[in-house]
């Protein structure tokens, strides 16, 4: 990954970033990359590496080497550069939005399956953030936030549909990014979820954290592991499809991953989801027919069911209360309707 280097000074600090972590008094003796690298989701370990050697790490305000071994109730600061894709700005790209709601101050779109929220890895070009350039002469600017994620509070997954709100002054941004902070925005997912939970209704909470196996999926962190961030989501079985179910879920906190991470948890990974298992059939029969009836559903919807369909915030400036939604894309919709249709049949055949 390559880095950039620039001498003008006001845009130094948007090039840098800083991290403190405080050791746990009970963690056990670990070399500080691997003890860096369980503790960050942005930092490869040869990033880690590079930066240890450089002096850019430091253990109680002391640089150390690269086989130092953490000791409980260490201070670790880390100074880095950010990636070259977090600190160019975004070029602009005429990408049709779906605007649900827009005024001189806040942008409501509801973002469709397979657009990338905002320029990354593999992600330079072609997503929600080069549209919102294209779409306003000037974003704003939030403190701290890199360059290319300029006026987003929030974001969902790339294979996620359904509402997002940007912010169209630095004004409006702090006070949206305020109300996610406190959670008082109102967020609602609908999913469909394997099987159906024995409680039609409940909570989740706990901490969700990268998974040390797979850094590219989160897991619910048991009493006996550190870290990870307090996530809970409030879920509500819509609708009993037997096979299947429709799920709502409202998030309290927003965690990547979070609803994926938390109904897989719970042992109903969301339909056609591979990262978290629900690409593989979790209820049903051995037949045939049923298996290719499912592969079916999972080729008219090659992603996970899962979309963001209300969203409410009081507006930064009127203080109005706002709620929008966003109804259930083509692609989902159209798969409930088969699974409802096959389980309708089933009854008729099976009276269950």
């Amino acid at each position: 990954m390559s880095f950039i280097d620039l001498e003008d000074d006001s845009l130094t600090d948007l090039l840098i970033e800083k991290q403190k972590i405080q050791v746990d008094p009970r963690q056990a003796q670990v070399r500080i990359d691997k003890f860096i690298l369980s503790k960050t989701e942005k930092l490869s370990r040869n990033r880690i590496q590079n930066a240890i050697k450089k002096g850019l790490v430091t253990v109680n305000g002391e640089p150390i080497k690269s086989n130092y071994k953490v000791r409980p109730n260490d201070l670790i600061e880390i100074t880095f550069k950010k990636e070259y894709e977090d600190s160019v700005p975004p070029v602009p790209q005429d990408i049709p939005l779906d605007i649900v709601f827009e005024d001189d101050y806040v942008l409501v779109v509801n973002k469709p399956a397979g657009l990338v929220v905002h320029p990354g890895v593999a992600n330079y070009s072609g997503t929600l953030v080069n549209a919102l350039a294209y779409h306003f002469k000037n974003l704003p600017v939030k403190d701290g936030e890199p360059l290319n994620r300029l006026g987003l509070v929030h974001r969902i997954d790339k294979n996620t549909s359904g509402l997002l709100v940007i912010g169209k002054t630095p004004e409006v941004l702090n006070h949206l990014s305020k109300q996610f902070y406190k959670h008082t925005i109102f967020r609602r997912y609908v999913a469909l979820v394997w099987g159906s939970p024995l409680e039609k209704e409940g909570t989740l909470s706990n901490r969700i954290g990268r998974n040390p196996k797979d850094r590219t999926k989160m897991m619910v962190y048991n009493e006996e592991m550190e870290g990870g961030k307090q996530s809970v989501t409030h879920y509500k079985v819509l609708e009993d499809l037997y096979y299947v179910s429709l799920v709502e879920c409202r998030l309290e906190t927003g965690r990547t991953h979070q609803i994926r991470c938390h109904m897989s948890h719970l042992g109903h990974p969301i339909f056609s989801d591979e990262r978290y298992g629900g690409d593989k059939i979790s209820k049903g029969t051995v037949f045939t027919k049923y298996k290719q009836f499912v592969f079916n559903c999972f080729k008219l919807m090659p992603r996970q069911s899962l979309h963001a369909k209300s969203l409410g915030f009081i507006h930064p400036i009127t203080g109005e209360e706002l709620i929008f939604h966003a109804e259930l894309p083509q692609d989902f919709n159209s798969v409930l309707e088969k699974w409802r249709a096959y389980v309708n049949s089933q009854r008729k055949k099976l009276d269950f």
